[in-house]
């Protein structure tokens, strides 16, 4: 498990978001919601490919787009069981959350 990195909140244009992304050179960032849980996580091929898309607009947020919004791996969860959550969801890297839906860390797989 990773530090989580930088966390924003959901109703963050896509473009700040972007330049988050880029300014603090990760590949991914958590989205918080209203309370400080997390929301979800982006990526910025996610970013990138939606503000390629027609239906693209400099005001579109965070919260607008789809992207991952759980369910997270639980700080309880045995590795090989969150191992095969993400496998079956094809992710590579899954936010570690407490149990009242804080992020703790990330999770990767290496290959």
């Amino acid at each position: 498990m990773h530090a989580p990195g930088p966390q924003v909140d959901d109703h963050m244009t896509v473009d700040v978001a972007l330049s988050v992304l880029i300014g603090a050179r990760v590949p991914h960032l958590l989205l918080q919601d209203e309370d400080g849980r997390c929301a979800g996580l982006v990526t910025r091929a996610q970013l990138a490919a939606h503000r390629g898309g027609s239906w693209y607009s400099d005001r579109t947020r965070l919260r607008d787009i789809p992207l991952d919004r759980g369910p997270f791996t639980s700080s309880v969860a045995a590795l090989g069981e969150a191992e095969a959550a993400m496998r079956d969801r094809t992710l590579d890297v899954s936010p570690v959350i407490d149990e009242h839906g804080y992020a703790l860390g990330i999770l990767t797989l290496t290959s």
